[in-house]
Protein backbone atom coordinates (compact mmCIF):
# COMPACT_ATOMS: atom_id res chain seq x y z
CA UNK A 1 0.00 0.00 0.00
CA UNK A 2 1.25 3.64 -1.09
CA UNK A 3 0.62 6.74 0.70
CA UNK A 4 1.45 9.98 0.73
CA UNK A 5 3.20 10.71 4.29
CA UNK A 6 1.98 13.51 6.25
CA UNK A 7 4.83 14.37 9.00
CA UNK A 8 4.47 17.01 12.09
CA UNK A 9 7.96 16.77 14.05
CA UNK A 10 7.66 18.92 17.20
CA UNK A 11 8.84 19.46 20.68
CA UNK A 12 5.53 18.57 23.35
CA UNK A 13 5.92 19.08 26.97
CA UNK A 14 6.93 16.47 28.91
CA UNK A 15 7.22 15.43 32.93
CA UNK A 16 11.05 17.16 32.95
CA UNK A 17 11.26 19.39 29.99
CA UNK A 18 10.80 18.92 26.37
CA UNK A 19 9.98 15.70 24.19
CA UNK A 20 11.15 15.63 20.36
CA UNK A 21 8.10 13.79 18.66
CA UNK A 22 7.65 12.82 14.99
CA UNK A 23 4.25 12.43 13.85
CA UNK A 24 3.19 10.65 11.02
CA UNK A 25 0.04 9.92 8.76
CA UNK A 26 -1.46 8.24 5.90
CA UNK A 27 -3.68 10.42 3.73
CA UNK A 28 -6.90 8.62 5.12
CA UNK A 29 -9.08 9.05 8.17
CA UNK A 30 -6.66 6.68 10.71
CA UNK A 31 -7.57 3.47 12.34
CA UNK A 32 -5.47 3.62 15.20
CA UNK A 33 -2.78 5.78 17.21
CA UNK A 34 0.33 3.57 16.97
CA UNK A 35 3.52 4.67 19.68
CA UNK A 36 6.74 2.83 18.53
CA UNK A 37 9.43 3.01 21.20
CA UNK A 38 13.59 3.03 20.04
CA UNK A 39 16.36 1.15 21.70
CA UNK A 40 18.73 1.69 24.58
CA UNK A 41 19.47 5.29 24.28
CA UNK A 42 23.03 5.47 26.36
CA UNK A 43 24.04 2.43 23.39
CA UNK A 44 23.04 4.66 20.47
CA UNK A 45 19.18 4.42 20.18
CA UNK A 46 17.30 6.76 18.33
CA UNK A 47 13.94 6.90 16.71
CA UNK A 48 15.49 6.96 13.69
CA UNK A 49 16.81 3.37 13.91
CA UNK A 50 15.74 0.97 11.24
CA UNK A 51 14.15 -1.32 13.05
CA UNK A 52 12.10 1.25 14.50
CA UNK A 53 11.32 2.94 11.10
CA UNK A 54 10.38 -0.39 9.63
CA UNK A 55 7.85 -1.16 12.38
CA UNK A 56 6.43 2.87 12.24
CA UNK A 57 6.41 2.20 8.33
CA UNK A 58 3.77 -1.05 8.62
CA UNK A 59 1.87 0.07 11.10
CA UNK A 60 1.34 3.53 9.55
CA UNK A 61 0.59 2.02 5.57
CA UNK A 62 -1.85 -0.03 7.48
CA UNK A 63 -3.43 2.88 8.82
CA UNK A 64 -2.22 4.29 12.29
CA UNK A 65 -0.68 7.17 12.85
CA UNK A 66 2.64 6.66 13.84
CA UNK A 67 4.10 8.56 16.66
CA UNK A 68 8.07 8.39 17.57
CA UNK A 69 9.77 10.28 20.30
CA UNK A 70 13.68 10.63 21.31
CA UNK A 71 13.59 9.46 24.60
CA UNK A 72 15.26 11.53 27.47
CA UNK A 73 19.04 12.75 26.58
CA UNK A 74 18.25 12.58 22.91
CA UNK A 75 17.97 15.11 20.12
CA UNK A 76 15.86 17.66 21.57
CA UNK A 77 14.15 15.63 24.15
CA UNK A 78 15.70 17.14 27.71
CA UNK A 79 16.02 14.71 30.59
CA UNK A 80 18.59 12.10 31.28
CA UNK A 81 18.41 8.28 31.15
CA UNK A 82 16.34 6.63 33.81
CA UNK A 83 16.29 3.00 33.62
CA UNK A 84 12.74 2.84 31.98
CA UNK A 85 10.87 4.53 34.51
CA UNK A 86 11.05 8.43 33.16
CA UNK A 87 10.71 6.88 29.59
CA UNK A 88 7.44 5.63 30.43
CA UNK A 89 6.15 8.94 32.43
CA UNK A 90 7.12 10.34 28.82
CA UNK A 91 5.46 8.06 26.39
CA UNK A 92 2.29 8.50 28.36
CA UNK A 93 2.78 12.15 27.22
CA UNK A 94 3.44 11.46 24.16
CA UNK A 95 0.35 9.30 23.88
CA UNK A 96 -1.77 12.16 25.14
CA UNK A 97 -0.65 14.32 22.62
CA UNK A 98 -1.52 12.36 19.98
CA UNK A 99 -4.92 11.57 21.42
CA UNK A 100 -5.30 15.25 21.83
CA UNK A 101 -3.97 15.99 17.91
CA UNK A 102 -5.32 13.24 16.78
CA UNK A 103 -8.71 12.40 17.93
CA UNK A 104 -10.08 9.20 20.27
CA UNK A 105 -8.34 6.77 18.47
CA UNK A 106 -7.36 3.06 20.24
CA UNK A 107 -3.68 2.81 20.97
CA UNK A 108 -1.44 0.53 19.68
CA UNK A 109 2.42 0.41 21.52
CA UNK A 110 5.10 -1.17 20.02
CA UNK A 111 8.54 -0.84 20.51
CA UNK A 112 12.36 -2.21 19.50
CA UNK A 113 15.05 -3.69 22.02
CA UNK A 114 14.45 -1.30 25.50
CA UNK A 115 11.80 0.65 23.71
CA UNK A 116 10.03 -2.36 23.49
CA UNK A 117 10.34 -3.18 27.71
CA UNK A 118 8.96 0.53 27.92
CA UNK A 119 6.14 -0.41 25.58
CA UNK A 120 4.75 -2.96 28.26
CA UNK A 121 5.38 -0.76 30.99
CA UNK A 122 3.56 1.51 29.15
CA UNK A 123 0.76 -0.67 28.22
CA UNK A 124 0.49 -1.59 32.24
CA UNK A 125 -0.19 2.42 33.20
CA UNK A 126 -2.59 2.60 30.40
CA UNK A 127 -4.49 -0.39 31.74
CA UNK A 128 -4.10 0.91 35.52
CA UNK A 129 -6.05 4.08 34.23
CA UNK A 130 -8.88 2.30 32.25
CA UNK A 131 -7.04 2.64 28.90
CA UNK A 132 -5.97 -0.95 27.90
CA UNK A 133 -4.16 -0.63 24.17
CA UNK A 134 -5.88 -1.96 21.48
CA UNK A 135 -2.58 -3.92 20.15
CA UNK A 136 0.97 -4.80 20.92
CA UNK A 137 4.17 -5.41 18.89
CA UNK A 138 7.31 -6.21 20.24
CA UNK A 139 10.38 -6.53 18.61
CA UNK A 140 13.71 -7.91 20.27
CA UNK A 141 12.33 -6.87 23.21
CA UNK A 142 15.11 -6.65 26.10
CA UNK A 143 13.97 -9.56 29.00
CA UNK A 144 16.44 -10.80 31.46
CA UNK A 145 20.31 -9.91 31.72
CA UNK A 146 21.59 -8.80 28.41
CA UNK A 147 24.62 -7.31 27.08
CA UNK A 148 25.96 -4.55 29.22
CA UNK A 149 25.04 -5.89 32.80
CA UNK A 150 21.36 -4.90 32.51
CA UNK A 151 18.33 -6.85 33.56
CA UNK A 152 14.90 -6.44 32.12
CA UNK A 153 11.60 -7.70 34.04
CA UNK A 154 8.83 -6.82 31.39
CA UNK A 155 5.56 -7.95 32.96
CA UNK A 156 2.91 -10.10 31.48
CA UNK A 157 1.03 -9.20 28.61
CA UNK A 158 -1.93 -9.31 26.33
CA UNK A 159 -2.26 -12.97 24.72
CA UNK A 160 -2.49 -11.60 21.15
CA UNK A 161 0.70 -9.50 21.06
CA UNK A 162 3.25 -9.54 18.69
CA UNK A 163 6.54 -10.69 19.69
CA UNK A 164 9.49 -11.24 17.34
CA UNK A 165 12.97 -12.08 17.98
CA UNK A 166 15.88 -13.20 16.41
CA UNK A 167 17.07 -16.67 16.68
CA UNK A 168 20.74 -15.55 17.09
CA UNK A 169 20.07 -12.23 19.06
CA UNK A 170 23.55 -11.65 20.60
CA UNK A 171 22.60 -8.57 23.12
CA UNK A 172 18.80 -10.47 24.63
CA UNK A 173 19.71 -14.02 23.76
CA UNK A 174 16.41 -15.61 22.75
CA UNK A 175 16.37 -17.87 26.17
CA UNK A 176 15.42 -14.83 27.79
CA UNK A 177 12.42 -13.83 25.86
CA UNK A 178 11.22 -17.83 26.00
CA UNK A 179 11.48 -18.09 29.86
CA UNK A 180 9.63 -14.74 30.24
CA UNK A 181 6.71 -16.11 27.09
CA UNK A 182 6.65 -19.59 28.56
CA UNK A 183 4.55 -18.94 31.73
CA UNK A 184 2.15 -16.47 29.92
CA UNK A 185 1.58 -19.15 27.28
CA UNK A 186 2.77 -16.49 24.39
CA UNK A 187 3.79 -17.24 20.97
CA UNK A 188 6.99 -16.14 19.87
CA UNK A 189 7.89 -15.58 16.17
CA UNK A 190 11.60 -16.70 16.17
CA UNK A 191 13.51 -15.15 12.47
CA UNK A 192 16.05 -18.10 12.02
CA UNK A 193 19.87 -16.99 11.66
CA UNK A 194 18.99 -13.60 12.78
CA UNK A 195 20.55 -11.05 15.12
CA UNK A 196 19.60 -8.29 17.14
CA UNK A 197 19.14 -5.68 14.39
CA UNK A 198 17.01 -8.06 12.18
CA UNK A 199 20.10 -7.50 9.26
CA UNK A 200 18.71 -8.73 5.55
CA UNK A 201 14.72 -9.66 7.42
CA UNK A 202 13.64 -5.91 7.75
CA UNK A 203 11.21 -6.98 4.78
CA UNK A 204 10.42 -9.88 7.20
CA UNK A 205 8.98 -8.07 10.03
CA UNK A 206 6.77 -5.71 7.94
CA UNK A 207 5.32 -8.87 6.65
CA UNK A 208 4.65 -10.67 10.13
CA UNK A 209 3.36 -7.27 10.81
CA UNK A 210 0.46 -7.01 8.47
CA UNK A 211 -0.41 -11.31 8.98
CA UNK A 212 -0.79 -10.27 12.30
CA UNK A 213 -3.07 -6.75 11.70
CA UNK A 214 -5.06 -9.05 9.70
CA UNK A 215 -5.05 -11.49 12.72
CA UNK A 216 -5.96 -9.85 15.35
CA UNK A 217 -7.55 -6.60 13.99
CA UNK A 218 -5.94 -4.82 16.81
CA UNK A 219 -8.07 -1.41 16.24
CA UNK A 220 -11.39 -2.94 15.95
CA UNK A 221 -10.88 -2.81 12.02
Amino acid sequence: MNTRIQSDRTVIAGPVGGIEVLAEQPDHAPRALALIGHPHPLFGGTMDNKVVVTVARALRELGCVTLRSQFRGVGATEGTHDEGHGETDDQLAVIEHGLNAYGDLPVIVAGFSFGAFVATRVADRLAENGRPVAGMVLVGLAAGSVEGIRHYAPGPVREDALVIHGERDQVVPLANVLAWSAPQNLPVAVLGDTGHFFHGKLHVLRLLIERWWRATAPAGQ
